[in-house]
């Protein structure tokens, strides 16, 4: 390609959104920012804007569709709004790639009309596969895109894999998703309920939003990224398996038939597999420190422990449970995580409305042929997750 490449951000004020964009501006030959959108921050992007220049800015409403319009006076950027605009945006002809950082199944109706458009599709929610699971993978086929990794584990995986995509089940053994722990690691489970949302966003290695904190704090996220693993790899779920590495250096492992483990090792900067998927099959400066082997401490890893990270197994459960289980499963996250923040159940409730919401709606799953099936699959599942929290106790 002679001309930068044409690049939409989806969630650009989210800490995906923001490595993205520094990224690309250490590289203003390579990329052009086409597109930008945000759900709260207008002061963010319009500043963004400013910056960059995009032709569409996206935002959920009127009322932050104005405050951006008019913080954009003299800017030649278009202001759109809805989560139509969203999908037009990430479909448009003259994008090339998109880079899919909204948080939650919010993301899901933009991330499958990129795909359905064949765009290079950086995928940063894992909740589209998540929720959208084969779907969501049949989208990527028929569209012909190119769906490439963010997520720093399967980032790490994807680099450790040869190009050559029907060579993997016969080379892999199984996969391995490190994961840091989080803040309580070694936390005596017993005292877990009394955690604070302040405590539980406050991760020991990683910059990220509240949502992934508290995913983080609960093991959750290393849950959803299971489900992301198996349909990114198209391996069987025993086939995947988490070990805990508080350091956070190696990303994720490979264990390969022959028993050779290849493993993608780094500083904790999201702005590593960024770069990368952004340059892919190339390799450009992210601007994230070099790791220092001489200053590392040793390098430990441990099983993860099933009374402090109970939510872990759900992961595994979900995708032998009946079709849409995953996605039930992401809709009572999202909905605990936010009463949790909002301080209207405790800590340890958040796996008690999972497991309730994933075992009340198991049995009663239909056929999932559409998103729109899914969109209603996702609704239900938050409208159980919310009955089961108002019978809890904070």
């Amino acid at each position: 390609m002679n001309r930068p490449q044409r690049l939409v951000i989806l969630g650009s004020t989210g800490s995906i959104g923001t490595g993205t964009l520094d990224v690309v501006a250490r590289h203003p030959e390579r990329f052009e920012v086409v597109g930008l959108s945000a759900f709260q921050r207008v002061d963010e992007l319009a500043a963004q804007c400013r910056r960059f220049r995009p032709r569409v800015a996206v935002v959920p409403d009127e009322a932050r569709a104005r405050a951006l319009r008019a913080a954009l006076a003299g800017v030649p950027t278009e202001v759109r709004v809805g989560a139509d605009a969203l999908c037009e945006m990430a479909a448009a002809p003259e994008v090339d790639s998109v880079m899919a950082a909204i948080v939650g199944a919010a993301g899901l109706r933009p991330c499958m009309a990129a795909a359905r458009a064949g765009k290079r599709l950086l995928l940063a929610n894992k909740e589209a596969l998540v929720v959208g699971g084969a779907l969501f993978m049949q989208a990527v086929a028929e569209g012909g895109a190119t769906l490439l990794p963010i997520d720093s584990e399967h980032s790490a995986i994807f680099q450790c894999l040869p190009e050559d995509r029907a060579s993997w089940d016969q080379r892999i053994d199984h996969l391995v998703l490190t994961a840091s722990g989080g803040p309580f690691r070694a936390r005596d489970p017993a005292t877990l309920h009394d955690v604070t949302p302040e405590q539980a966003v406050a991760h020991p290695n990683w910059v990220m939003g509240q949502k992934i904190s508290v995913d983080s704090a609960t093991m959750m996220n290393k849950a959803l990224e299971v489900i992301e693993a198996h349909w990114l790899f198209g391996l069987a779920p025993e086939r995947i398996r988490v070990v805990l590495h508080p350091q956070s250096i190696i990303h994720s492992m490979v264990v390969c038939r022959d028993g050779s483990v290849l493993a993608q090792l780094g500083t904790p900067d999201m702005r590593v597999p960024i770069a990368y998927g952004l340059s892919f099959p190339e390799r450009i400066e992210s601007g994230a420190p070099r790791l220092d082997f001489a200053a590392l401490s040793a390098l430990t890893f441990e099983a993860p422990d099933a009374r402090r990270f109970p939510g872990l197994q759900l992961a595994w459960d979900a995708l032998r449970a009946p079709a849409g289980s995953t996605a039930v499963l992401n809709a009572a996250n999202e909905v605990a995580v936010a009463a949790f923040l909002e301080r209207r159940i405790a800590f340890t409730a958040i796996h008690s409305v999972n497991a309730h919401t994933v075992e009340t709606l198991a049995g009663r799953l239909g056929p999932v042929s559409d998103v729109d099936a899914l969109l209603a699959l996702d609704a239900r599942a938050r409208a159980e997750a919310e009955r089961r929290i108002r019978e809890l106790k904070p």
